[in-house]
């Protein structure tokens, strides 16, 4: 598979799982301690974790597959723990793609 199209799914997948993120922080966890309906976090949590996971796979996918080094990944990874952190690397992952793009273009 090309690597900006493993880039992308990385993209895709920080993006959901920084939306659940925000899911379970904002509407989630309020849900449970001021609604005491605590079922909130249990579903949004789940979601969010599944989520999590499938987005650190891809990471390390794309580690391997784009040669990253180990710095970059870890940037990546930290990015997705922080609220609002997977949009800001969004931009950073963006660029990946562009210069993966326009290596190709070079090739052909």
């Amino acid at each position: 598979m090309e690597t900006r199209l493993i880039i992308q799914r990385l993209r895709i997948a920080g993006l959901m799982e920084g939306s659940s993120f925000l899911l379970l922080i904002f509407a989630a966890m309020p849900m449970k301690y001021l609604l005491d309906m605590p079922i909130a976090v249990k579903w949004v949590g789940w979601l969010h974790g599944i989520l999590f996971i499938i987005f650190c796979w891809l990471l390390v996918q794309t580690v391997i597959a784009a040669r990253w080094k180990l710095s970059e990944g870890m940037i990546v990874l930290l990015a997705a723990l922080v609220p609002f952190g997977p949009f800001i690397i969004d931009k950073r992952l963006k660029a990946a793609i562009q210069s993966q793009q326009a290596a190709a273009t070079v090739k052909e």
